[in-house]
């Protein structure tokens, strides 16, 4: 594991400050939004062609590959021509004439860092290989959080598009069932994989992957965050009141 760690680690690295001067450049901190699905590719790609080149290790490569993909479009198609992201820009604000020294340490570095624990699971997956039924399993509870992730990203991006929209909460489609389908979804499909590489492994190291994915978005700059902004809304107060912030409540059948 170790000799994977220490590759990935480094090109991801040099990766990293790259895009760190390319945002000094153009004065916009939100390129690692955009970068932070394409480094989890890295990872797996670098790892699984410096391993044995398993079946499950294949597997892990298209299930990160098609996940990073997706949440780099979705992120800088969003974000393009819009200038920078409220939260870097007051943080621009905030640190004065040192925003260039935090902007690496506290934002490219620190989220590099995120990335070597989160990719822990696919680094020990491309080293083990699982088996068949956990593959089954892990891929099941994958394609679940992937669903919530992306379809709730998408019913969410043509709920903004709506001019009617304009001022209004979207609480239809998944955002009728959680607050945050698609941070469920994110939280959801890294649990998958870690479940490939805990079955192969044994390796409680597995787990810390999705455990700080669930910490940053239950409590760090996820949900906390993101809700700061509507809390006092009439609006939002009600949605909340009958909304699970997380986990789905899924309506009753009978």
């Amino acid at each position: 594991m170790f000799p994977l760690l220490l590759a990935t680690s480094s090109i991801t690295l040099f990766v990293f400050i790259l895009a760190f001067f390319l945002a000094v450049i153009i004065r916009n901190n939100g390129l690692i939004d955009s970068l932070w699905g394409l480094g989890f590719i890295v990872v797996a790609l670098i790892s699984y062609l410096l391993s044995s080149g398993s079946f499950s290790g294949l597997i892990t490569l298209i299930l990160v590959t098609l996940w990073g993909l997706r949440l780099f479009l979705h992120i800088t198609l969003r974000n393009w021509g819009r200038g920078e992201d409220f939260r870097y820009a007051k943080w621009r604000s905030d640190w004065g004439s040192s925003w260039v020294l935090r902007s690496f340490f506290q934002i490219f570095l620190l989220q590099w860092f995120l990335l070597q624990l989160v990719s822990l699971p696919i680094i020990l997956t491309m080293a083990n290989p699982a088996p068949s039924w956990a593959l089954f399993i892990g891929g099941s509870i994958w394609f679940l959080g992937f669903f919530f992730e992306a379809v709730g990203d998408y019913q969410l991006t043509i709920f903004k598009k709506n001019p009617a929209s304009h001022g209004k909460l979207m609480t239809t489609g998944l955002w009728s069932l959680t607050r945050h389908p698609n941070y469920f979804g994110e939280a959801t499909l890294w649990w998958g994989i870690a479940l490939i590489a805990y079955v192969g492994t044994n390796n409680p190291l597995s787990i810390v992957g999705p455990l700080v994915i669930d910490f940053l978005l239950l409590y760090v700059s996820g949900i906390p965050l993101l809700e700061a902004k509507y809390k006092g809304r009439p609006d939002w107060e009600k949605y909340a009141k009958h909304t699970p912030a997380f986990f789905p409540r899924f309506p009753r059948l009978l």
